[in-house]
């Protein structure tokens, strides 16, 4: 009969009716409650900064975490970048000044706000770069301003986690599909800005709005994993990202995006009372914490466990504090171990109500004091104070923990979510660029992006914040090294437009210095090197029909008279539709004679005798371009897929060579040709560095079919 009791109990245990410390106590014969009050207690946490009750200590499981499926991994999810626009903070650094604080200095602006725009998530949201999404402003005008925040800060919190470029298609789910992200949106109610401006007759498609963003923000960003919206409601964004995890757990998505909106009535300040008109706007990034850190991704917070629930006729202090130690007993954390506990009443000093934004505004404020270490003036609290790193009673140093809480209004549910800092690690080295020789040649650096325009203020933008004139000693080793990293991050990290720049440098401070002059030049010049008519009369440099007249340099026939980079059999005697000897011409660009067909890229005759892009040098330097100058290339009215085709594993191997041999002038040159060259330098695993995000020139968007002629606001 014992043995019958155990295997009942574990068979409980293993379907989740039964904790881990209640099936201990029942199979030892203890108390099933002593488990819980002998469990180790940590010392030297600081106290809990809310202004909430305090959750009673942690019991065991008695139902199966809510949303059912197996628990958390022991490991849980990595949040891999975290983006966010709220009263008087644009951006996540300027909202930390301001909390901080405690609400004092609310003027502060960061160096990207535009000027005079308010800086918050509200402040310009009729201000839209429609271009940059490949919309029309007719398009972008029918949406709801919602939804155009949200697409902003989507596709920023994914370049800000490096996953806008190759890097996209690694993020696979269970049956190997590539750029599996997942969709998760919190957002207030959609439809009054879109039944405004919706022609008539078409008020109740865009009163339904809401039920389609996921979806309809999936096909903008070109992503492929599951999604679902969560209207209203303090704790929508917490249950957004409940359901996240559930399908990361499934292995639905290989990453989820959680991302949340609210835009209350009123102009966009803080309100220390939590009064109507705050407003917010932000994102997350999840990943499986293992796979995270093997990518080499920065981890700002893990989230250990969730819990969600309707209080249904119970009070709902009681649902609040349910939820808490559903959570707590989840992560196997006792309440003692929780050093923070941020809750819809700690934001509201900060942002004021954020409607559905509110959970994700504590998140935030949540985790960056997990980064900083340090813990934010709570309401009535005078200043920030030191956040000790807790201990057990041993001495063993433990995490910091904190809990977000909102609790159930009316018609909406309670959320709670533990997070926990990251594992602690040494610090990154960043990746050693090129030695001897190799580093002579400097390192390659490709950017790209939808117009001139862009391409030159993400320039003057990545110089500025990444490379300041007055903080780079030429030269150095550590210069070049963060060069290295950053030439690679651009590679991988970023997704490949149609307007390119190339430029080869020995260091951060020659780099700094071409991009500059790049930003400036084309301020005066109004376009690419100056010379190019952009509806295509003129071609690339001024000398070919973008239609197919006049071919890419002057050399060719686009509609398949010659090769598209114009210098002949460039990938070996390959006609673009097949026609050829395809055997033959793909030995030659890889599996073959690498070395021939690495001349045959334009590695080989680097003097100028054959200059392939027609005896022309976009920056005026020759064939090869001098070291530190920009070339580029302006391919929106380019036709067919390009020289070479990615898709065959023989022209990845022969760019793969190329990068391998650093034939930094052959890659240039296929580049400014149309050839996606950066995916196939994936070798190695390296760290995330952080970058700025590409530059976005938003505009005001008028009446649908009256595009603005204002100035574009750089972003």
């Amino acid at each position: 009969m014992q043995t019958v009791d155990h295997k009942d109990i574990l068979t409980r245990f293993k379907n989740g009716d039964l904790g881990r410390e209640q099936a201990a106590a029942l199979l030892t014969g203890a108390h099933p409650d002593s488990a819980a009050r002998h469990a180790p207690l940590t010392t030297a946490v600081a106290p809990p900064r809310a202004a909430v009750s305090q959750p009673p200590p942690a019991r065991a499981l008695t139902t199966a975490p809510a949303g059912g499926g197996p628990p958390l991994p022991a490991d849980g999810y990595a949040i891999t970048a975290l983006h966010g626009r709220f009263p008087d903070a644009d951006g996540l650094d300027a909202f930390w000044h301001t909390a901080v604080l405690g609400g004092r200095d609310a003027g502060r602006r960061t160096s990207g706000s535009p000027a005079g725009a308010g800086a918050g998530a509200g402040a310009g949201a009729d201000d839209f770069d429609a271009v940059f999404f490949g919309l029309t402003p007719q398009d972008a005008a029918l949406m709801d301003p919602q939804e155009r925040l949200l697409l902003e800060v989507l596709w920023q919190t994914l370049e800000t986690a490096g996953c806008t470029g190759a890097r996209l298609d690694t993020l696979t789910a269970a049956d190997g599909e590539p750029r599996a992200v997942g969709v998760y949106v919190a957002h207030d109610p959609l439809g009054r800005a879109a039944v405004a401006q919706a022609p008539a007759g078409d008020a109740p498609a865009a009163a339904g709005a809401g039920v389609t963003l996921p979806a309809r923000l999936s096909t903008l960003l070109d992503l492929r994993g599951p999604g679902h919206c969560v209207g209203g409601g303090g704790a929508a964004f917490l249950v957004a990202l409940h359901q996240a995890l559930s399908a990361l757990r499934a292995g639905e998505c290989g990453a989820a995006l959680v991302g949340a909106v609210g835009l209350q009535p009123g102009p966009a300040r803080r309100h220390p009372q939590g009064a109507e008109g705050g407003q917010g706007v932000g994102a997350v990034l999840l990943r499986p914490l293992a796979a995270a850190l093997a990518a080499g991704d920065t981890v700002h917070a893990v989230v250990r466990a969730t819990a969600v629930a309707h209080p249904g006729r119970h009070a709902r202090d009681a649902a609040a504090d349910r939820l808490a130690r559903r959570a707590l007993a989840a992560a196997g954390v006792t309440a003692a171990g929780v050093g923070l506990r941020e809750t819809e009443t700690t934001v509201a000093a900060t942002t004021g109500d954020t409607g559905a934004a509110t959970g994700l505004a504590a998140l935030v404020r949540a985790v960056l004091q997990l980064r900083h270490g340090t813990l934010l003036p709570a309401p009535g609290d005078s200043s920030a104070a030191p956040w000790a790193r807790p201990h057990d009673q041993s001495g063993r140093e433990l995490p910091r923990r904190a809990t977000v809480a909102v609790r159930p209004t009316a018609g909406s549910p309670a959320a709670h979510v533990l997070l926990e800092e990251p594992p602690r690690r040494g610090p990154e080295p960043i990746a050693s660029g090129p030695a001897g020789p190799a580093a002579a040649s400097g390192e390659l650096v490709l950017l790209s992006a939808p117009t001139p325009e862009h391409l030159a203020a993400t320039a003057r933008l990545l110089a500025d914040r990444v490379l300041p004139a007055d903080a780079v000693e030429h030269g150095t080793q550590d210069g070049r090294r963060l060069l290295a990293a950053l030439a690679r991050e651009l590679r991988l990290g970023r997704a490949v437009r149609d307007c390119r720049l190339a430029v080869v440098a020995r260091d951060t401070g020659e780099l700094g210095a071409a991009l500059r002059a790049f930003a400036e030049d084309q301020a005066g010049a109004g376009g690419l090197d100056g010379a190019e008519d952009r509806d295509g009369a003129g071609g690339l440099d001024g000398a070919g029909d973008r239609d197919g007249a006049g071919g890419l340099d002057g050399a060719e026939d686009r509609d398949g008279a010659d090769d598209r980079a114009g210098a002949g059999d460039r990938a070996g005697a390959d006609d673009r539709d097949g026609a050829g000897d395809q055997d033959r011409a793909e030995d030659r660009a890889g599996a073959g004679d690498q070395d021939r067909a690495e001349d045959r890229a334009g590695a080989g005759d680097r003097t100028g005798a054959d200059d392939q892009d027609g005896a022309d040098d976009r920056a005026g330097a020759g064939a090869g371009g001098a070291r530190g100058s920009v070339r580029c290339a302006d391919l929106r009215g380019a036709q067919g897929p390009g020289v070479l085709f990615g898709e065959l594993p023989e022209t990845r191997a022969y760019l793969a060579a190329l990068w391998r041999g650093r034939r930094l002038d052959a890659l240039a040159r296929l580049w400014l040709a149309g050839v996606d060259v950066s995916a196939a330098d994936t070798a190695g695993a390296a760290p995330v560095l952080a970058l700025p995000t590409s530059a976005l020139l938003r505009r005001p968007l008028r009446e649908a079919g009256c595009p603005a002629t204002d100035g574009p606001t750089p972003s």
